[in-house]
């Protein structure tokens, strides 16, 4: 009989023990590579800008850089300071001044900026990134909430705002086709804005409103309802009058009623006007052109007005007292913008 050798019976129990190791170095290389992975899309995570760099320069820098990224024009006549991203800004902290030289930069594109009378405007810079870093960034992109206008914001924001990217492209086409959202509302119309996202979105939503004072008639013609016609009788009324004072000066003009002017009063706005209504101090010939100073002979009444009576007690109250104006246009002349007297 033969006798069995020890290390064949060992064999079997080598091979699953190299097996083994094996597989336990073979799982430490896959849960190391996935770490490594998880460590790398961090990285590239915890250098996003999140909102992207912003700068905070002087109005004559941000018009020249609006300018060379061709979005100077708001389209509306009124110029740059009315380009649909200038807006209010709000905090204490939008008012720091800094990141002039890196401002200047080549090849920055800008998406938009924010205006305030003092003269410094804030100006978003998007950053420009690889294609494997975007590619990385919609992979584990997170939902954001921050102000747009649904009318310029980018297809690339439109994804950070939470929509997919056949979405944002849809709301992107609706646009290049002529498609504008005049109110929040209409944006919640949408049939890629879910009640839910609307809901989350609703208080970021910025549309800025026509200003009446800067606009021409071809953005007075884009209001619903208004048409060429009525565009060209509010450029010319606004000439007459030296600029609007109000919004509900719009009705003075023939035909243009209550429920015209109800359509789009919450689409509109009206800056103080260029000049105050020097009425204490034109001529008659100048005063009669005004449409509250209906003819030659209340623009006279008022120089004689003037000529025979104190200067303290120059008012329009005081021009309905002595007959000059009717009570009608004394009260829309009270509500204008008007040059006080010199005393």
């Amino acid at each position: 009989m033969k006798s069995r050798n020890p290390r064949d019976s060992g064999a079997p129990g080598s091979v699953f023990k190299v097996g083994a190791i094996a597989f336990a170095f073979l799982i430490i290389g896959y849960q190391s590579a996935l770490f490594i992975n998880r460590a790398a899309s961090l990285r590239i995570q915890s250098l996003r800008d999140r909102p992207d760099t912003v700068y905070v320069i002087d109005e004559a820098l941000a018009t020249r850089l609006l300018a060379a990224s061709g979005e100077a024009d708001a389209g509306d006549g009124s110029g740059d300071r009315n380009h649909p991203w200038f807006r209010k800004r709000e905090g204490p902290a939008a008012s720091a001044v800094g990141g002039m030289s890196e401002a200047k930069s080549s090849g920055a594109i800008f998406s938009g900026a924010e205006h305030e009378a003092d003269g410094v405007v804030m100006v978003r810079k998007n950053a420009e990134h690889s294609p494997a870093v975007e590619r990385e960034r919609q992979r584990t992109r997170r939902v954001e909430s921050f102000r747009f206008n649904p009318n310029t914001v980018s297809v690339a924001d439109l994804i950070r705002l939470g929509f997919s990217e056949k979405q944002a492209q849809s709301i992107d086409n609706y646009r290049a086709a002529g498609g504008r959202f005049r109110r929040p509302s209409d944006f919640a119309r949408s049939y890629v804005v879910a009640d839910s996202v609307f809901e989350r979105l609703e208080p970021y939503i910025v549309i800025p409103r026509t200003d009446i004072n800067r606009a021409d008639s071809a953005a007075f013609d884009a209001l619903p309802g208004i048409g060429p016609y009525f565009a060209s009788k509010m450029v010319s009324y606004r000439e007459r009058l030296g600029g609007y004072s109000y919004k509900e000066q719009l009705m003075d003009i023939y035909r243009f009623d209550a429920e015209k002017f109800n359509a789009i009063s919450d689409l509109v706005s009206c800056s103080p006007p260029p000049h105050p209504f020097r009425l204490w101090s034109l001529p008659a010939d100048s005063l009669r052109l005004h449409p509250y100073i209906r003819d030659r002979q209340a623009a006279r009444s008022i120089v004689l007005f003037r000529e025979n009576t104190p200067r303290d007690s120059w008012s329009v109250d005081a021009l309905e007292s002595a007959g000059i104006l009717p009570p009608e246009d004394a009260g829309r002349l009270k509500r204008c913008v008007i040059e006080p007297p010199v005393l």
